[in-house]
Formats: C-alpha cells, structure tokens, sequence
C-alpha cells in the first residue's frame, strides 16, 4: 500500500468504523493475491454486497442499545439485567472473533463470508423470538460471535476484488456500512422498535441481512485466488506480552463509549426528562461523533504517533465528567454525546497501528483481537454502567463507571506499551 492510497482511505468521510484496523491486513492479502480482472461494475457489486452485510451487522448491534428499555419492560426485567443482552453480544465478538478466524483460517472466503451472514441471520430470527430475557441474552451471543470473522474476511475479498494498491480504499468503502449503521441504521432501528415493537426492530435487520445474503451469493468473486492459509505465523502473536497489553488498553479505554451508548435512552427520557422520540437524534449525534472522530483520528494515527490515542483519552474523560454533572440538561447532553464518540474514535486508529506494529506478521488476527477488544470494552461499558445504576447512584453515573475504566486504560498505556517504539508502522 503506498503512501497516497492511505491517504485516500482516510479521505471519504463515509469512512467505516473499524476500517483501520483491517488496513494492515489489506496490504498483506494484496501481497498474497494476485488478481484476476474484475471489471468495474463487477467491482462495484461486490464492496456494495460486502458494506451491505456490515452495515445490517452493525445496525444489528447498535439497534439494540437503543431498544433495551423496550425488551426490558417487555420481559420484565431492569435495565441493568437487561443489559445483559447487550453484554452477551460483546461476549459473543471476542469468543468468536479470533476462534472462528482460526478454525476457517483454511476456508475459502466466499463460502466463510456467506456461511457467517447465515448465521447471522439465524441470531437474528430467534432474537425476535426469544420468549424471556435468559433466551435473548443467548441468542444475542450466537449472532455476536459472526461480527468480527465477517469484518476479517470482507477485508480479504474487499483487497481482492480492488487489485493491487487499493486494498485499504476498497475496505474503507466496505466498512463505510458500519458508520452508516451508527449514524441512520441504529437511529432507524429504534425508531421502529419504539413504533412497532422490539421484536420487529431485529425483524428488519434480518431483512437487511436477507438482502445482503442475496448480494454476497450473487456478486462476490468465485476463484481458489480466495482460499485460505495456514494460521500458525500469526498464532506466534499471542506470545507477546506487547499485544496483550494494548489489547488491555484497548479494552478499558474506549469503554466510556459503551458506559454511554449503552443507556443514552435512559439519559434522553430518565435524566434530561425528554420523550422517546428524541432518542433517535441522540444516537443519530453520537454515531456522527464516531464518523467525524474517525474521519480525524485516522489521519492522526499515521502523521502523530502515539498522541492520539492520549489527547482521545484525555478528552473524553472531560466530556464524561460534564454529562455526570450536567447531563439532564438536554442542551449540554447533546453536543456532550458527540464529543464522546467523537473522541473515542480519534483514539481507535492508533490503537490497532500500534497493536498492528507489535506484530507486523500476524494482520489477520491482530484486527480480530482488535474487534475483540472493543467488544470486550462493549461489556465492561454496560457492565459498569448497570453496577452504577444497581447501586442507585442514578440515571447519569454510568459515565462515571466509563469515566474510571477509560482513565485506568490511559493509565495503562502511559506505564507501558505506550513506551515502547513498535516493530512498524501502518502507513
């Protein structure tokens, strides 16, 4: 990947959310491959089909942080049991993440990218149908367990179809499907769930996914160029210490994201004392925060070292002690829920440069511990959140939970990794 074609990736504001991650592992696919002749319009089906399957993904995933009120009074639960669900998926992300990553390392990516959106769909299904919370929590882990594999592989057909040189670009175009989820998908997702139910929120991303199922069957490449390959290199990655440490960091640091994404309906009709409706542009303002946080980080990551991640660490802890003090003020929890995803993913770029450049041999699966990573910060999130809110602390001492995680993670970073100069930079 030369250095003008990463500029590019950082340059489409539709930039997805974790495109970066799967840069590195573009660049090593392009060197594997060579690719046959794909025609434009060939091309163009084919990222269209794979930002499909992540944009359903993602819109899967967020839509249900903005739904939990419903499922919780509707399986009389309390939102911080409910939240379980929202914990199980992140649980289902770094269980199945970097597991089935390593048991299809072999499969050829075709049959992998249409077996994993099938599953998906079949989460899905029986989330809409899961009779009590105890059955939703499970099924929320089983759809969770195919997000991080399909990320992995779209990034080796995405490399693929492209040609060489273009890999990041055209993954950057795939994963947009993920940012468009943040900032419509989820937003549209509650607003049906609070329309029509819960159960027809996850009804609609099954049609998404249906959709995107179609295309992937119809437009994704046949060719043995798309096999896999021995896992063994990169299972050397997991002795390292370095990585396991910036995988920790990574894990309590953007935890805030989660300690608020997770209970902003709560914040919009329990603390501001607004209606529901607004809960919609809530997630609508965060997920444009994330997009813009990315959009900046990305460009920091490769210019500045390691001073994004501090000054995105940094500042969200500020933003989280203004919507802990006065967050029931709708016009300071607004522009507050922008600045923490926007701060949040100006740090998550050069979190995975970093985990890439202490194991510049293992791509592949250093974007699936990446992915692991954040969904474990998903569940310490919620998890901290619903401790907060169990202890009767009120609506707006979640971010207090995230306010203490993110801290120890800079904290973390500042005492180790964030000492050491890693084996490469992704550029």
């Amino acid at each position: 990947m030369t250095a003008s074609d990463s500029r590019t990736l950082n340059a489409p504001a539709r930039v997805g959310m974790h495109n970066k991650a799967y840069e590195s592992q573009c660049a090593a696919e392009e060197d594997r491959h060579t690719p046959g002749s794909v025609s434009g319009r060939r091309r163009g089906r084919a990222l269209f089909a794979l930002a499909l399957g992540t944009f359903a993904i993602g819109t899967g995933e967020f839509g249900s942080n903005g739904i939990i009120q419903l499922f919780a009074a509707d399986m009389g639960a309390s939102i911080p049991v409910a939240t379980y669900a929202i914990s199980a998926y992140a649980f289902g992300v770094m269980i199945g993440s970097p597991a089935i990553t390593l048991l299809a390392a072999r499969a050829n990516r075709r049959t992998l990218l249409l077996g994993l959106i099938a599953l998906f769909l079949v989460g899905n299904v029986l989330s809409a149908l899961a009779p009590t919370l105890a059955t939703l929590i499970i099924f929320r882990f089983i759809t969770g367990s195919v997000q991080g594999a399909f990320f992995g592989a779209g990034a080796v057909v995405a490399a693929y179809v492209y040609g060489p040189g273009k890999g990041g670009k055209a993954f950057a175009t795939v994963m947009g499907g993920l940012t468009v989820a943040t900032v419509i998908g989820s937003p549209l997702g509650t607003f049906v769930g609070q329309h029509a139910g819960w159960r027809v929120m996850y009804w609609t991303v099954v049609g998404v996914g249906l959709l995107a199922g179609v295309a992937l069957l119809a437009w994704l490449p046949r060719t043995d160029d798309l096999r896999g390959t021995s896992v063994a290199r990169e299972l050397g990655a997991l002795r390292r210490l370095n990585v396991w440490l910036m995988v920790a960091v990574a894990a309590l640091g953007i935890s805030s994201i989660f300690a608020v994404y997770t209970f902003i309906g709560p914040f919009i009709t329990d603390a501001a004392r607004e209606s529901r409706s607004l809960i919609p542009i809530a997630l609508a303002v965060f997920g444009l925060g994330m997009a813009f946080g990315n959009y900046f980080g990305g460009r920091a990551a490769d210019r500045y070292g390691s001073r994004p991640l501090i000054y995105g660490y940094g500042y969200v802890l500020v933003v989280l002690v203004a919507i802990g003090l006065a967050g029931s003020n709708i016009l300071i929890l607004l522009p507050a829920l922008f600045g923490v995803g926007a701060s949040m993913m100006f740090a998550i770029p050069t979190i995975q440069v970093r985990l890439t450049g202490f194991a510049p041999d293992a791509p592949t699966l250093m974007g699936a511990l990446n992915l692991a990573a954040l969904n474990l910060a998903n569940s310490l999130g919620a998890i901290g959140g619903a401790v907060t809110l169990g202890l009767g602390w009120g609506t707006l001492s979640t971010v207090w939970a995230g306010l203490v995680l993110t801290a120890a993670g800079l904290f973390l970073y500042l005492t180790t990794v964030g000492r050491i100069r890693p084996t490469v930079t992704v550029a």
